[in-house]
Parts: structure tokens; C-alpha cells; sequence
């Protein structure tokens, strides 16, 4: 909730000048914010009633792995370094592999290939609606 509650209050600083249907561009944070404090909400409830489920255990270790919390991080913190080298759908699906491995995955190829569909999609996307993202692979031109 309290992440819900950011968002929500990033929003504010956002200029409320609004585009073609009346959708500013705060309105996705706005939405997300909300998202959060609902599903944030309802898990309250659902501790409090004694009806949230117990915590997963890491199937390798037992308990809490370190491992898999570096793996996620760095699919994080890798369009830090890899947008403008690599381009966005590269650096799409690199994200996409390492958090989908941190969650346990252990199929890289096909993890690599949704990425870059997921990547190569989005990129496309956004630049049909005039969103530069810069090239698509900025390595090969």
C-alpha cells in the first residue's frame, strides 16, 4: 500500500494538461497507484481475517535465497546500462530472462525468446504511436 501510495503522490507533480480523449499523462500512474492500494488493501484483509497463504519457500535452498534476489536485481538495473548500446528490445528480453530465472525459471532459450518478442513488440508499438525509443538495435546501423 504504501508503494501504491508513491505512485499515487508521483502523480501530483505530473502537469495535468490532458491530450487527445482527456487521458493526461499521469493517468497510467494514477491507475497503477490505485492498483497497488487495492491488491495492498485486500491483502490486509486477507492477514488479518487469517486467510492469506503461508509464504513460499524456495524450492532449492529452503529459505530465502540471495541468489535469485542478485538475479533479479540486476534485470532491473540492466536497461540502466544496456538501452542506448543494445537498443529496447534487446535489453527487453535480457530483463525479461533474468527476473523470469530469479522466479525459478529454467528454460533461457524460450525466456530470451518471449523477451524479445515482448521487446520487439513494445518497441514497435510505441513507435507507431510516435514515441521515439531510439533504434530498434542500434548495433547493427
Amino acid at each position: 500500500m504504501a508503494v501504491g501510495a508513491v505512485w499515487l503522490h508521483g502523480a501530483r507533480s505530473i502537469s495535468s494538461t490532458t491530450h487527445f480523449i482527456g487521458v493526461g499523462p499521469a493517468a497510467m500512474i494514477v491507475g497503477v497507484g490505485a492498483g497497488l492500494l487495492f491488491l495492498g488493501a485486500l491483502l490486509a484483509l486477507e492477514e488479518w481475517r487469517g486467510l492469506a497463504p503461508p509464504p513460499d519457500i524456495d524450492e532449492d535452498e529452503g529459505t530465502f535465497s540471495g541468489r535469485r534476489l542478485l538475479m533479479s536485481l540486476a534485470g532491473i538495473a540492466l536497461p540502466l546500462v544496456a538501452m542506448v548500446p543494445l537498443g529496447f528490445p534487446i535489453t527487453a528480453m535480457g530483463t525479461f530472462a533474468l527476473v523470469a530465472r530469479a522466479f525459478g525459471s529454467r528454460r533461457l532459450g524460450f525466456d530470451l525468446a518471449v523477451g524479445a518478442v515482448i521487446g520487439g513488440v513494445a518497441w514497435w508499438s510505441f513507435s507507431t504511436l510516435g514515441v521515439n525509443l531510439g533504434k530498434a538495435l542500434p548495433l547493427l546501423g
